[in-house]
């Protein structure tokens, strides 16, 4: 009876750690969509990220697909600028399947994104320009930065891909993406 209560117990403290671990994510994932649905925000992290001096916010369309959840996920910010479409997120955990998961995003934002146009059509449908970026603030030692491929994900793998995608996994923990930090007033904070 005795190892049957300890038993319990002990796995009331597993399910109450995983709860809180989960909740701490939750808590993490909100405050950086909630920090970069500010369009001035979004567009110093953009500036940051790719050493451009754009002024205008308004020239930002924030276009994250609401309550857009593919088995179980949800994007953080997705936004236009430039013709380009950028999928930002955060992490705390190191996801080595990002790419399959932007594959999944992007795909749905395309369809939104062509809906009043022919697929049929001999004329050809432009396309804003894709960007996934990760923002890893995990607990896990990983490197400043790293590039995640689809291709790394096939089962034979190929020399020359004929899908592909790159997700870039920037390390925002304190020491690491210092410049980036410095960039983006916004984001130096956040990590702590």
């Amino acid at each position: 009876m005795a190892k049957r209560r300890n038993k319990k117990i002990n796995l009331k403290r597993e399910h109450s750690e995983r709860s809180a671990i989960t909740a701490n994510r939750k808590y993490k994932d909100t405050v950086f969509r909630k920090l970069f649905s500010d369009r001035k925000n979004l567009l110093s992290l953009y500036n940051a990220i790719n050493g451009t001096a754009y002024m205008d916010a308004s020239q930002l369309e924030i276009v994250t697909l609401d309550n857009a959840i593919y088995m179980g996920m949800q994007n953080d910010i997705s936004f236009l600028i430039m013709n380009e479409v950028n999928l930002y997120e955060h992490k705390s955990t190191y996801n080595l399947n990002m790419p399959l998961r932007d594959l999944f995003y992007v795909a749905e934002l395309l369809q939104v994104y062509v809906k009043d146009q022919s697929l049929y059509s001999s004329k050809l449908i432009k396309l804003p320009t894709p960007h996934f970026v990760v923002f890893y603030n995990g607990v896990e030692r990983k490197p400043e930065r790293r590039i995640l491929r689809l291709s790394e994900a096939f089962e034979v793998p190929t020399k020359d891909p004929e899908l592909e995608l790159k997700v870039t996994i920037l390390n925002i923990n304190p020491e690491m993406n210092e410049e980036l930090k410095e960039k983006c007033p916004v984001l130096k904070p956040y990590p702590q």
